[in-house]
């Protein structure tokens, strides 16, 4: 099974970092494939939304519970049901000098196992680089920097 972690430094305060990786339905902003985000449950500390996503030319779509740990600054999400076998991961802040550390988890299962031995280090490549470009999106809007 594919497991991916990419990590950046953002120059702001964690909780700022939080108050923005903490709002789902602000994602669109720093994916770009993300074509639908619906919150479909809203509990404390909890929710359940509906994703769909285009990848490389392929609508992927999903139901995750997303738990939020406020007082860890982490995020944990899983597929509930959706096209892969398995998504989950981890949004982990931690206070460093310079600002905040961000690490995003991200682990999967196609689930395809004829395939998996061609598919996974393919699959594992666009995620990480999706996972990066999130990463570095929200860096930029951070602190104000443009898009290239």
């Amino acid at each position: 099974m594919p497991y991916v972690e990419v990590s950046t430094v953002i120059p702001a305060p964690r909780e700022k970092v939080w108050q923005y990786v903490a709002d789902m339905p602000s994602y669109p902003k720093f994916m770009p494939n993300l074509k639908k985000l619906v919150v479909e449950e809203r509990q404390e500390g909890r929710t359940v939304t509906y994703w769909e996503a285009v990848v490389k030319g392929a609508t992927l779509k999903w139901r995750e519970e997303d738990l939020f740990d406020e007082e860890n600054f982490r995020i944990h999400y899983r597929q509930l049901s959706g096209d892969l076998k398995k998504f989950e991961g981890d949004w982990i802040l931690e206070e460093v000098e310079g600002g905040t550390k961000v690490t995003l988890t991200v682990d999967f299962e196609i689930g395809i196992p004829m395939f998996a031995a061609m598919l996974n280090p393919v699959a594992k490549i666009l995620v990480k680089e999706n996972a990066e470009g999130m990463l570095e999106a929200v860096r930029r809007i951070l602190t104000g920097e443009a898009a290239d």
